[in-house]
């Protein structure tokens, strides 16, 4: 016997709000009243009274009438309500401190990013000069205008996080590690109430790739997005979705092991593979001065400087052996590059791709790709805010403006 509750009224309503917002904000053409009721099997008055909630809510904006030569009332297109309410992403690296303000419809309110040196960092000052970031963005958003209203927080962090318990169990190249839960007071005093929610950077930025408010067909249903910096972070996503893992902390690709005997990694273990293409060994090994750039090893390979070549190449042939492993694993054909890996992209596609095919059982059968990302700086930031207002989406219910009185 089904004991489960009934699914009340309310309950039902909620779920057709749902309903009707997706399909509001996932087409590719801003949709008419007519049109989301044909998508969704909804009668048109139920999809007239939830659409004119999402108005009211700011959550949905009507565009002009367009006319047709067909007869009737001209059809009224629906879009994303633009600058009323807006989802915010921060990161903390090694070397900066940034924040991304993105509203509804995808626009950018505001990014500011603070370079600066946070490896060995204390956590509760690192987290003071974030919420002043937090501050600076949301100035700058209301110098602008707006007074939007704040949907959630994600703060992107390179290590293994605990979303459900806001913890961040290690992030080596910070040198922190069982933080639990992490202090976000400092930001929480600028975010009106609005939820913070720890994740992984690299699981971010992979969503700032895919999980965008209108549909995007040009990025593939499933890929290995790589991050380089200091460290090098990864994110596996199997048709459109994250795969977390049992604990939500897979994708820690710059610790897989290229050589037992090679150096000593900030993990405590040896020879893992940032150790070979992490962006602090790539200059290293290039010989480039220190505060050196990836722009400045880019600049040296250009002109053949044999140190920068040798260096480029080796990190290349170890992150292809690393990625063939995981394609032996997975079966993802498709490698995504971001963060530094950005700017290397066309210089290591060649040896990256040769590893694969070197090293990949199914490699006579198969088809690789590797790509730069198509979203580039500040994508965990992007991807962290997009998040947050994907929750809007799911369930505007939350959202509404309260009902207006009879009369």
């Amino acid at each position: 016997m089904d004991t489960s509750p009934a699914v009340g009224q309310h309950s039902l309503r909620e779920q057709n709000l749902a309903v009707v917002a997706r399909e509001i904000f996932a087409a590719h053409t801003p949709p008419s009243r007519a049109e989301v009721a044909t998508a969704t099997g909804l009668t048109r008055a139920t999809v007239s009274a939830l659409v004119d909630r999402l108005i009211e809510s700011h959550i949905v904006a009507e565009l002009a009438p367009t006319h047709s030569r067909r007869a009737g009332r001209p059809a009224v297109p629906l879009v994303p309500a633009s600058a009323t309410l807006v989802g915010i992403g921060l990161e903390i690296n090694v070397d900066y401190l940034s924040g991304t303000v993105l509203d509804l419809t995808g626009a950018t309110l505001a990014s500011i990013t603070a370079p600066g040196d946070f490896h060995a960092s204390d956590p509760a000052r690192t987290l003071r000069l974030l919420g002043d970031l937090t501050a600076d963005l949301l100035a700058h958003v209301r110098r602008a205008g707006a007074a939007p209203r704040i949907a959630g927080v994600r703060l992107a962090l390179p290590g293994l996080v605990e979303s459900q318990t806001s913890t961040l169990r290690t992030a080596p190249n910070l040198g922190w590690a069982d933080l639990s839960p992490l202090d976000t007071s400092a930001i929480a005093a600028h975010v009106d109430g609005a939820p913070i929610t720890l994740a992984n950077e690299a699981n971010l930025a992979a969503l700032a790739q895919l999980s965008r408010l209108r549909t995007d067909d040009s990025t593939p249903d499933s890929f290995l997005y790589v991050s380089a910096d200091v460290g090098i972070g990864a994110a596996i996503v199997l048709d459109r979705g994250l795969f977390l893992g049992g604990r939500g902390w897979s994708g820690e690709l710059g610790h897989v092991v290229v050589d037992p005997a090679g150096p000593a990694c900030s993990c405590g273990a040896t020879g893992c593979l940032e150790q070979y293409a992490g962006t602090d060994a790539l200059l290293r090994a290039a010989r480039l001065p220190r505060g050196s750039t990836i722009a400045d090893l880019v600049d040296a390979v250009s002109d053949c400087d044999a140190a920068a070549v040798a260096a480029l190449d080796r990190a290349g042939h170890a992150l292809g052996a690393a990625l063939a492993d995981f394609v032996n694993l997975i079966d993802v054909p498709t490698i995504l590059l971001g963060g530094a890996y950005s700017e290397l992209a066309d210089l290591l596609e060649q040896v990256v791709l040769t590893e694969l095919t070197t090293r990949v059982l199914a490699a006579r059968w198969s088809t690789f790709a590797v790509h730069r990302a198509p979203v580039g700086t500040g994508a965990a930031t992007i991807g962290g805010a997009r998040q947050a207002l994907a929750d809007v989406v799911s369930d505007p219910t939350p959202w509404l403006a309260a009902p207006r009185p009879p009369g």
